[in-house]
């Protein structure tokens, strides 16, 4: 199984990070004492600057640098967490994750849906998309069913080419569209990447999933 990000790239990054802010925050305060210094070498020595104004200053600045400090060290945790995660999301590489991301359709292969039937709604249709957002076909679906068997047949009966189809559920009160709700279905997960947003799983078929996204695993299927 393969797992990207290594922890050994999270750690230098992180590290990185930290190293930075610590140079900042030593270059921040190195600018402070000069200004402090200039201000003390020119000031008017009829009118010298107030003691207690110094004292402000440093109490402000010994402020700001243990905010900085502190910011540091959350980027840390925050990184050693990101990679226990990490690792334990790896042993999810291999199983099935159930989420609304479309569906890869191998031109032959029946799919297992979730369906999210609203309430009050007395009749459903699942509505099949293609990855232009074309609609390919319409099939009523029983009210009220929480799962159903897509055959991947297009509206002429006949299966419908291998690709990437988005599925919705579109239920109706008589003849008034009530909502339109997400349909879900199970992909093998291969790979977990790190991203800006946070941990996601790359699927069969090329799809990606946020790990917050799933809502049911279980063991691969062959």
């Amino acid at each position: 199984m393969t797992v990207t990000a290594p922890t050994s790239s999270l750690t230098a990054t992180t590290a990185s990070s930290a190293s930075a802010a610590a140079s900042s925050i030593a270059s921040d305060y190195e600018t402070f004492l000069v200004m402090l210094t200039t201000q003390l070498t020119y000031q008017d020595p009829l009118n010298p600057m107030d003691s207690s104004e110094f004292a402000v200053q440093l109490a402000t600045f010994s402020g700001v640098e243990q905010q900085a400090q502190t910011n540091v060290l959350l980027e840390s945790v925050l990184g050693q967490l990101s990679m226990m995660t990490m690792a334990q999301m790896a042993g999810w590489v291999g199983m099935e994750a159930r989420s609304a991301a479309p569906v890869a359709y191998d031109g032959a292969t029946p799919v297992d849906l979730a369906l999210s039937p609203a309430e009050g709604a007395d009749s459903a249709t699942l509505v099949v998309t293609d990855a232009q957002g074309g609609t390919i076909t319409r099939e009523p679906v029983p009210a009220g069913a929480t799962s159903h068997i897509w055959g991947g047949l297009g509206s002429d009966g006949l299966p419908l080419p291998a690709g990437t189809y988005t599925l919705t559920l579109e239920n109706y009160d008589g003849e008034t569209l009530i909502s339109t709700t997400a349909v879900e279905s199970y992909a093998r997960i291969l790979e977990v990447q790190s991203s800006e947003a946070g941990l996601v799983f790359r699927l069969a078929g090329g799809g990606e999933v946020g790990v917050a996204e799933v809502t049911a695993l279980r063991e691969g299927q062959g």
